[in-house]
């Protein structure tokens, strides 16, 4: 895992940009703190920050490999599973190779197919390969990698971190679209886009290939509605093999590898096979201080992780490190979350999940975690509620005009409702899902639009996070054999037995405790403290006094402060299923210091 950066522009000569190029390049060092180095050439500049997983010696980029007199340079961010497989192949084909690293496997595979190497690789990635004064840029099926671009003049910028783009432009504006997607789809973002003028996200199975000024952005892979071959128990069958080869294709690492734990099915799952490949595995979870005095059941979390996580750590036996985290810092690191985000975010759910990566680094540089599976396997409510599924809009946000009552009449004046209703159309024209089984073809609607939506989200944050401590995070789940495979699982398999993921569960029912095997899903935990709630409310009221502060561009004072002040009374979460009171105050106060260390720019 690592850190990339490209600048291309084959009108000019960029040898008087390069101090700018290391400059922006350093921003993006705790993505790769183990070794950095930059190619020149007249008109491409490529740097690379690397974080050492495979093939330590050996494995330094940019990669260079010479064929047929043609020299082609690689930067690459992620991990290639099937490197063997794939490296076989390609001995078998008589291309040479001079290290064991998945980096040489990606470029040669590049050289030997051209675009068609992207479906055959298995892995996460993004990755630009220079030749010819010409470039290849890709990312993975599922997105888990992010890469990020402005096209300007002549110049293409392609970088693993928003940050690098804005020091090049020397400014940060937003614009109405950006708006829009701020305060009608954030924390989401369309697929594609950022909330910064002029500066895209590759989306996720696509390429882009530019050769001077002609460039064109194509889509690689999507999902397709097929018939299902299997009966129930035969798909059980499959979906254990499914997920049992990508858990031991992700254990691929030259350093030690670890595993998050929070008790619930998914991380159950992967700690459960990782010890049937590695010995003394190291598993990791999160708690909150107080959580014992103040927890309290809700709709979405009905049960507190620590027993279940015992169950699994005296089960097989992992060497276990239980992370607790302060109210104070969950409040303190919501700065730095942001930073590593480039903007808003899950506000304590990023910052938490920061300070739990900022633990695990301490001794492990990588970690798998239970991610994507809900998306995958059907575990929000919104799969299988009637009022969240039969909802004409993202389920996830499903109260917009109470976000709407909250603008002030400049920023109403955007249309926010109906650009994020043609969001949602577009994305329904996109997706291959109908047909007479109204069940399925809802299943297939839930589960796009939450791979391009929901999940992309949480892998943002995901990526960010963890990538600012220097770890690499692994999900296995995000397998597009997997996914491709599930698509057209029929509705009533997913939810065998009435349960949301009852057919991952029987998958695995006998590797895992009775009480995790019957245990109703759980959302990411977050903290219960009432000191939170007091904490992040005067903080935000505080920023009130700074009369530069973004949120009155934006917002109706009053209405914001009395927003503020009955705070404890939402109780329909502004996103997904975590952001109500505490959170959806830490959001206001991440969008007040974005504003403020950004310098953001907002164009009306």
């Amino acid at each position: 895992m690592c850190g990339i950066l490209c600048m291309y522009n084959t009108q000019d000569n960029l040898n008087d940009k390069t101090h700018l190029f290391h400059k922006m390049l350093t921003l993006m060092n705790h993505r790769g703190p183990d070794d950095c180095r930059v190619h020149y050439e007249d008109h491409v500049l490529l740097g690379h920050c690397r974080l050492s997983i495979i093939d330590l010696q050996g494995g330094k980029q940019p990669f260079e490999y010479t064929y047929q007199g043609i020299t082609y340079q690689i930067i690459f961010n992620g991990e290639i599973y099937n490197m063997n497989s794939l490296k076989q192949q390609l001995i078998d084909e008589g291309f040479h190779f001079h290290s064991q690293s998945d980096s040489e496997v990606l470029l040669v595979s590049y050289i030997a197919y051209k675009e068609k190497c992207l479906n055959k690789l298995e892995g996460i990635f993004s990755f630009i390969v220079s030749y010819q004064d010409k470039l290849f840029i890709a990312r993975d099926h599922l997105g888990v990698k992010p890469l990020y671009y402005l096209h300007q003049d002549h110049t293409f910028i392609f970088a693993s971190e928003i940050k690098s783009i804005l020091l090049y432009l020397g400014k940060a504006v937003v614009d109405q679209t950006g708006i829009k997607e701020l305060l009608g789809l954030g924390p989401s973002l369309t697929p594609g886009r950022t909330l910064y003028q002029n500066i895209y996200s590759l989306r996720a199975g696509h390429y882009m290939y530019i050769d001077h000024d002609d460039y064109y952005l194509e889509r690689y892979w999507q999902l397709e509605r097929k018939y299902h071959p299997h009966n129930y128990e035969q798909t059980v069958k499959h979906v254990r093999s499914l997920v049992n080869e990508s858990i031991h294709q992700q254990l691929l690492s030259d350093v030690p590898i670890s595993c998050m734990l929070s008790g619930g099915l998914d991380s159950s799952i992967i700690t459960a096979l990782a010890t049937q490949y590695v010995n003394h595995v190291s598993t990791y979870s999160i708690d909150y201080q107080d959580q014992d005095q103040y927890f309290k059941p809700y709709d979405y979390q009905m049960t507190k992780d620590s027993d279940y996580i015992d169950d699994m750590v005296n089960r097989y036996q992992t060497n276990h490190y239980n992370v607790v985290l302060s109210q104070k810092n969950l409040i303190m690191f919501l700065k730095q979350s942001m930073i590593a985000r480039d903007g808003p975010g899950m506000a304590d759910i990023d910052s938490s999940f920061l300070l739990f990566c900022k633990e695990i680094h301490r001794h492990h540089k990588v970690v798998l975690s239970g991610e994507c599976a809900d998306e995958i396997f059907g575990g929000y409510p919104w799969f299988y509620k009637k009022e969240l599924y039969s909802l004409d809009t993202f389920p996830w946000i499903r109260d917009i005009d109470k976000r709407l009552d909250l603008l002030n009449e400049k920023t109403k004046n955007l249309h926010i409702k109906e650009y994020v209703k043609e969001r949602y159309l577009d994305s329904l024209a996109e997706i291959d899902y109908f047909d007479h089984h109204f069940y399925d073809s809802n299943k297939r609607k839930m589960m796009y639009l939450n791979m391009e939506w929901f999940m992309q989200t949480l892998l943002t944050r995901s990526d960010s996070q963890s990538m600012y401590n220097g770890v690499e995070l692994r999900v296995p789940f995000a397998s597009k054999k997997i996914v491709e495979y599930m698509y057209n699982v029929p509705w009533e398999y997913m939810y065998q037995g009435n349960r949301e993921k009852g057919l991952l569960r029987d998958a695995f029912q006998d590797f895992l405790p009775e009480d995790i095997y019957n245990r109703k899903k759980n959302p990411y935990p977050k903290t219960h403290s009432p000191f939170y709630l007091s904490y992040i409310k005067n903080l935000l009221i505080e920023s009130l006094s700074d009369k530069n502060n973004i949120l009155f561009q934006l917002f109706d004072e009053n209405k914001l402060k009395e927003m503020i002040e009955h705070s404890d009374k939402i109780h329909v979460p502004w996103f997904g299923q975590l952001m109500m009171g505490p959170q959806l105050l830490a959001y206001f106060y991440q969008i007040y210091i974005w504003g403020k260390l950004y310098h953001i720019e907002l164009h009306f």
